[in-house]
C-alpha cells in the first residue's frame, strides 16, 4: 500500500500550516464505515466506553489509516516514521447534547511545549454522514499558536468556526494545539467521533509529501505569514535564509516582544528571528524573563492547558528556534540557570533546533542529570532531535530508562528507538519497562525493542505481545 498513498500537495501542506487542519476521505465502501458503526454502537450499548481499547475492540478501525488518502496525508505531515499513540478515544456525542467550550488538548502523560512547529496531529474519524445539526466537531482554524481567544464560550467566541461534516469515511486532522469542541447536536441520531493521535518520530530532512516548489504560495490569507514560512522551511528540512532588516527595528521589536497583543507578539518574535545571531544575547535575556513570568503557567489548569501540564512556547522562544545554529550556544549557557524553569525552556528550545543544536550537545549530556525531572525529560528530547548516538550517550540513555520520573523514561525510551541495533544494550531495561507503572510507556517500550530489531528484540516484544493478546470476539456474553 505503502506505494500507492495520495501524497499532499505544497498547497495542501501550507493551508494545514496556515489554519491547522485539513480533511481526507477514507472511501471505502459505505458498508465498511456502515460496520464499524454498528459495531461501536453495539460495544457501548453492552460494555460502554473502552477508552484506549476502541481500538483492539473494533480492529476495523486499523484500517482506515491505513487508507491510501489518510496514510499518505500523515505521511506527509509527520514524516515516513511516523507513530500511533496508544491514546485513543471513541466520542459518542447523543441527542440533546450541549456543545463543549474551545479547549485544547494535553498531550497524554507527557508534558510536551507547545509549538508552532507540530510534532503531534489529531485525526478525528467520523463513522456515520455527519450533518451539522448532529454536532460534529469544530475547530478555529489559524489559532493553533495563540494561548488565548477572545472567549472560551461558543456563544461569546469572535473567531470564525470551521465544523468537520461530510460523509462517513471522512477524516479530519488536526495540529495538536488546535482550538476544538464538539458543538450540539439537535438532531436525533447519535454522532460518533474516533480520536487517534499520531506522532512525528524524526526531524524533517526534506519534503516528505508531493513537493514542487519551495516558495511559498501567493494569496493565501494567513494573519502570521512570517511564522508560517518559518514552519514551512523547518517541514522542508532546510533552514530560512534571514533578510537581516535595519539595525533600527531591533529595539522596536523588542519593545512589542515585551509589551505588544498576543498577536503582535508572535509577529515580532519572527520579526526579530531575521536579525539571527545579533538579536541573540537580547532574546536569551527575554526567553529567561518569559519563564521566570510563567512558572505558576506550568501547572496552571486554564483552557490551554486544561491538565496543567502542556505550557505554550513564550515568544522570545520562538524567535531563537527559528534563528536556529547561532543560537545553540547562548542557550546551552541557560542550561545551568539557577532557576529550573529557564532550564527546562532552554532545553526545550534546543529540542526545536535538531541537528543545528550539536554544539549544545555536552552541556544537554550534563542536564540529563539535572535535579528536576523536567530538564531531564527535555533534555533527552533535544538529543534525540540532534541525532547523534555515540556508544556513551546510548549507555546513558539506558540508565536513564530507570529514572524515577515516568516522562524521562518515556523519552529515554523513544530516544533509543532511533539508535537501530546499537540500542541493544538497553534490551534488558526495555524488557522490564514493558510492565512499568505507567500505561503509555509499555507502550513505548515495545516501540523501542520494534526500533531495534534484532533477534533477541523481536523475541521479547513478540512474547510480550502474545502474553497480552487480547480477542477482540470474546465479551462476557461469549466467553468461550
Amino acid at each position: 500500500m505503502a506505494d500507492s498513498i495520495q501524497l499532499l500537495s505544497d498547497e495542501e501542506i501550507q493551508r494545514f500550516i496556515v489554519d491547522g487542519c485539513l480533511t481526507v476521505q477514507a472511501d471505502y465502501p459505505p458498508s465498511f464505515h456502515a460496520g464499524i458503526r454498528d459495531q461501536i454502537e453495539a460495544v457501548f450499548a453492552k460494555e460502554g466506553n473502552p477508552g484506549n481499547n476502541i481500538l483492539p475492540r473494533v480492529p476495523q478501525l486499523g484500517r482506515v489509516f491505513e487508507h491510501p488518502n489518510v496514510q499518505g496525508a500523515l505521511t506527509s505531515l509527520l514524516g515516513p516514521d511516523y507513530i500511533l499513540n496508544p491514546h485513543r478515544h471513541c466520542h459518542l456525542n447523543p441527542p440533546g447534547r450541549r456543545g463543549q467550550q474551545w479547549h485544547k488538548d494535553c498531550y497524554v502523560y507527557d508534558h510536551n511545549l507547545r509549538h508552532p512547529r507540530f510534532y503531534w496531529v489529531l485525526a478525528f474519524y467520523f463513522p456515520q454522514d455527519t450533518t451539522e445539526d448532529m454536532g460534529p466537531s469544530g475547530v478555529l482554524p489559524g489559532m493553533q499558536m495563540y494561548k488565548t481567544i477572545s472567549d472560551v464560550d461558543p456563544e461569546k467566541t469572535q473567531e470564525e468556526a470551521r465544523a468537520f461534516c461530510g460523509p462517513a469515511g471522512t477524516v479530519a486532522l488536526v495540529h495538536f494545539d488546535s482550538w476544538h469542541r464538539a458543538t450540539e447536536n439537535v438532531s436525533t441520531k447519535n454522532r460518533y467521533m474516533l480520536k487517534f493521535q499520531f506522532a512525528r518520530t524524526r526531524e524533517p530532512e526534506q519534503p516528505t509529501w508531493d513537493h514542487q516548489r519551495r516558495a511559498w504560495s501567493l494569496g493565501m490569507e494567513d494573519r502570521h505569514p512570517a511564522l508560517s514560512r518559518d514552519v514551512w522551511h523547518w517541514l522542508c528540512g532546510k533552514p530560512q535564509k534571514k533578510q537581516q532588516p535595519p539595525e533600527g527595528d531591533l529595539k522596536n521589536l523588542l519593545s512589542v516582544l515585551k509589551r505588544g497583543s498576543e498577536g503582535e507578539r508572535l509577529d515580532a518574535a519572527y520579526g526579530l528571528a531575521e536579525f539571527g545571531a545579533p538579536a541573540v544575547p537580547e532574546l536569551v535575556a527575554a526567553m529567561r524573563e518569559e519563564a521566570l513570568a510563567t512558572i505558576e503557567e506550568t501547572e496552571a489548569k486554564t483552557p490551554d492547558n486544561a491538565h496543567g501540564t502542556n505550557p505554550t512556547s513564550g515568544c522570545a522562544a520562538l524567535a531563537l528556534a527559528s534563528i536556529g545554529a547561532p543560537a545553540a550556544g547562548a542557550l546551552a549557557g541557560m542550561l545551568s540557570d539557577e532557576h529550573w524553569w529557564v532550564r527546562a525552556v532552554a532545553a526545550h528550545v534546543l529540542g526545536r533546533l535538531g541537528a543545528s543544536a550539536m554544539e549544545a550537545e555536552p552541556a544537554l549530556r550534563k542536564a540529563m542529570r539535572d535535579r528536576h525531572w523536567w530538564v531531564r525529560r527535555n533534555a533527552l528530547e533535544a538529543l534525540s532531535a540532534i541525532g547523534v548516538f555515540s556508544a556513551t550517550l546510548i549507555a546513558d540513555l539506558t540508565d536513564a530508562l530507570g529514572d524515577e520520573d515516568y516522562r524521562v523514561r518515556r523519552n529515554a525510551a523513544l530516544t533509543l528507538a532511533k539508535c537501530g541495533e546499537a540500542g541493544c544494550i538497553a534490551l534488558a531495561a526495555l524488557h522490564e519497562m514493558l510492565e512499568d507503572e505507567n500505561r503509555y510507556n509499555r507502550f513505548y517500550a515495545a516501540h523501542g525493542l520494534k526500533q531495534i530489531d534484532t533477534p533477541a528484540a523481536r523475541d521479547i516484544l513478540l512474547r510480550a505481545l502474545f502474553n497480552s493478546r487480547w480477542c477482540s470476539i470474546t465479551t462476557k456474553d461469549d466467553l468461550y
